[in-house]
């Protein structure tokens, strides 16, 4: 209680302060209204009097979080009317009144009566009134004023994260920036210490401190290396009332990551790396594998390797695996076991991005010797040469040499080789290999013509070591020789007509040879010595590998001779030269006077001998009508294939006709017309036949016919029966035989369910007698066994 009572007198104390506070700004600001009031001018010289009023306040503030046993004191309000005599009844209206703060209507003493926050709300407004205690008419007019809650250090600082992060390059200089932490403060910063705030380093010394005022944290060590702790974890504290003792404080935490800089170069982790490889591999093949270690990660370790001296940079190369960060030794080119058995190569592994600022802890390469021996390999045998190319004449003799191929073994053995060619590359064996020297020769006759080159391939295998060969292509050229004599280029057909002019030319003709250019052209075209002098035909030669053959005489005459026969010899440029004998097929024909070809026909100007056109058109009709009367005939003789016996579609015996009613046994004779299955047309007459024509009509007789409506079943049959052995347009056969009574004697026996009764059936059948009087007369009839004991 005491100490509650202290603080209430202090509190007191300070609202005088303030109050005394407020009444020098009041003063100031708003001259104190007098107690009497002045005269104002009414609209008809009238004198109207307003009384002033004039508030005194006590206190304006009131502290937060107040929890002493009394209500706390506002203020006091005081009209300067009030003479005390208890007339003015004081109001107190607007923010938390009447609930928050009440007013004592007398005194005019404003108390809070409850614990207030300034967190929650930092002022009220109120409205304060004096009003007649009697007859509540307002003596003043509403006055507003402002309830501040005065702050007390009652809120912790607290950051904006619980955790923060933050990242700083390794060996940053000391005094680097890495993160800045903020904390706020709830209390009010305009009073007091209360949200004056001080940061300060709880863990994370010596690496890192931060900035009081602002919490900015910075490295405190330099050359901090990520190689040796990558992660680093401080506690930062954010204490109020500018840090000293009695405030409230806030922490959180950082975790501080430092990233990798390009501060180590790549190392060998040995000085010599060992490899083999087979004289066998292919250019290609990977032999080893080297590796530089880097402890920088990312970009700031990668490595490029490289082969910068050695005796083996022709024969290998290096290149860089960047996702297991390795140099891949391949071979470049084939090895020789025998010429030489080791190399040495020197690689260097050097960073491919280089950090300037760290270039004195350089250099960031290094380099390794690669040791490389050549291990010995059984080899197929190795022509001298890839492939061959020979030349032999068409026509050659069997037996002519065309080449020689030479393999030997690159082994230190040095086998003996034996060679062979691949029957498949010379299917019609033209040429032969010997064995034992290569040398390949002609086994036939060679056509340039037919075929100009051959190419083979020839086998050279280790005579101890069969599965070890090796193949190389032969070219063979045959060499042309002059032995095709030049012919015609073409079939040549020459026509000339018969009004044809001396030295007339009416065709042109070239010539063809199988041999190369070299034997070929130039060709020349001559006639027979014989036939030199020719009187109808001349050859003349163009010397451009043609000739032309013109007219010697004038008129032609097709009714002499149609044809001729004109022999021209062709030569050709070869050595020695080859010539042949070609006939042309020369035609005499009509033209015209323009000399357009008509007619080339030479019986055309015979006698009109034969038949006309008008005969052959008619000719040709008399063959047709014979035609046409053939196939009629034909289709005559296929419609009379029809049924010997018509029957008409309305065949009431055709039809199917259904009954839904079930019959009365044997006394039943009114549920059936037999007079259905008679045949209409056989009531009036005969069924006719189309191939048999009747001589007479027969007629039925009257006495024979049974009463359309007859009942009398055998009556009937008998009756049908008559009339077909009586009728002779009847056909010989019947289609349907009638038989009046069963057959005996089979080994089945009857199928008929007449006589069941009669047999030794094991059928029982006195199930029937439950069926009802309508099936009294088949329970009568298969009744059971005992039943037909006891009757008898």
């Amino acid at each position: 209680m005491k100490e509650d009572n202290c603080l209430h007198a202090a509190l007191i104390c300070l609202g005088m302060l303030y109050y005394s506070h407020a009444i020098t700004a009041e003063k100031l600001n708003h001259p104190r209204p007098s107690l009497h009031g002045h005269h104002e001018k009414g609209k008809e010289g009238q004198v109207l009097h307003r009384s002033k009023r004039g508030w005194v306040w006590n206190q304006f503030f009131v502290i937060e979080e107040y929890t002493g046993p009394d209500p706390v004191l506002v203020g006091r309000l005081h009209s300067d009317i009030d003479s005390g005599d208890g007339n003015i009844k004081y109001i107190l209206s607007g923010e938390g009144a009447g609930i928050i703060f009440v007013i004592d209507d007398k005194s005019g003493n404003i108390h809070a009566t409850k614990t207030l926050d300034r967190e929650e709300r930092a002022q009220y407004t109120l409205t304060a009134q004096a009003v007649d205690r009697n007859t509540n008419r307002p003596l003043e007019p509403p006055s507003e004023f402002i309830v501040k809650v005065q702050d007390i250090n009652d809120n912790p600082p607290e950051f904006l994260h619980e955790n923060y992060h933050a990242n700083v390059p390794e060996r940053s200089n000391v005094g680097t920036s890495v993160i800045q932490v903020t904390a706020s403060d709830a209390d009010d910063p305009t009073y007091g210490n209360s949200a004056k705030l001080v940061y300060s380093i709880l863990e994370g010394q010596p690496y890192f401190s931060v900035e009081a005022q602002t919490g900015i944290i910075r490295t405190a060590l330099p050359n901090m290396d990520r190689e040796a702790k990558e992660e680093y974890h401080v506690v930062i504290q954010a204490k109020d009332m500018g840090g000293h003792m009695g405030g409230l404080s806030g922490t959180t935490k950082v975790t501080i990551t430092l990233t990798d800089v390009n501060d180590n170069p790549p190392k060998f982790p040995q000085s010599v790396y060992q490899m083999s490889v087979s004289e066998a591999a292919v250019p290609g093949e990977e032999v080893g594998r080297v590796k530089a270690k880097d402890p920088d990660i990312g970009e700031n370790g990668l490595v490029a390797y490289s082969i910068i001296d050695g005796d083996g940079m022709d024969m290998f190369e290096i290149t860089t695996d960047y996702e297991t960060q390795e140099g891949v030794v391949k071979l470049k080119k084939r090895l020789d076991f025998e010429t030489k058995k080791s190399y040495s190569l020197k690689v260097e592994a050097a960073n491919v991005h280089i950090d300037p600022k760290f270039i004195s802890n350089g250099p960031f390469k290094d380099t390794v010797t690669v040791k490389i021996s050549v291990e010995d390999a059984d080899e197929p045998p190795v022509f001298l040469k890839p492939s061959y190319i020979f030349e032999v004449q068409e026509n050659a003799a069997s037996g002519t040499v065309v080449g020689k191929v030479h393999a030997k073994d690159p082994d230190a053995a040095n086998s003996a080789i034996r060679y062979s060619i691949d029957r498949h590359t010379d299917l019609e064996r033209y040429f032969i290999i010997n064995a034992e020297d290569g040398n390949i020769k002609t086994i036939k006759a060679l056509d340039r013509e037919e075929i100009a080159w051959h190419n083979i391939s020839v086998f050279a295998v280790e005579v101890h070591k069969q599965h070890q060969e090796a193949k190389v292509p032969v070219a063979i050229k045959v060499v042309d020789v002059n032995d095709n004599a030049p012919k015609f280029a073409a079939a040549y057909e020459a026509f000339v007509c018969e009004n044809a002019r001396s030295n007339q030319q009416f065709i042109t003709i070239s010539a063809d040879d199988k041999d190369d250019s070299a034997n070929g052209p130039r060709f020349i075209f001559s006639l027979p010595p014989e036939i030199i002098h020719n009187p109808n035909f001349t050859l003349r030669d163009n010397r451009d590998n043609t000739a032309s053959v013109l007219v010697r005489r004038e008129g032609f005459s097709r009714q002499k001779q149609d044809l001729y026969l004109l022999p021209i010899v062709i030569s050709d440029g070869g050595l020695p030269p080859m010539s042949s004998t070609n006939t042309l097929t020369i035609r005499v024909c009509g033209c015209d006077s323009n000399g357009s070809l008509l007619s080339c026909n030479a019986e055309a100007y015979i006698l009109n001998a034969g038949l006309s056109t008008g005969a052959l058109i008619a000719i040709l009709a008399c063959i047709v009508i014979l035609l046409v009367i053939v196939v009629l005939f034909v289709t005559l003789k296929r419609q009379k294939k029809e049924p010997l016996i018509v029957f008409e579609e309305e065949d009431v015996r055709e039809n199917i006709i259904t009954y839904d009613d079930e019959g009365g046994g044997e006394e039943d004779t009114e549920a059936f017309d037999i007079a259905t299955l008679q045949n209409p047309d056989g009531i009036n007459g005969f069924i006719p036949r189309k191939d048999i024509k009747p001589e007479y009509q027969y007629m039925p007789r009257p006495g024979l016919r049974p009463a359309p409506n007859s009942v009398d079943v055998d009556d009937f049959i008998n009756t049908r029966i008559q009339e077909a052995d009586n009728d002779p347009t009847a056909p010989p056969y019947d289609s349907i035989q009638i038989y009046g009574y069963e057959g005996r004697g089979s080994v089945a026996g009857s199928l008929s369910s007449l006589e069941s009764a009669t047999t030794d059936s094991d059928l029982d059948y006195d199930y029937l007698q439950n069926w009802g009087p309508r099936f009294k007369k088949l329970a009568d009839l298969y009744g059971s066994k005992d039943t037909f004991d006891d009757d008898s």
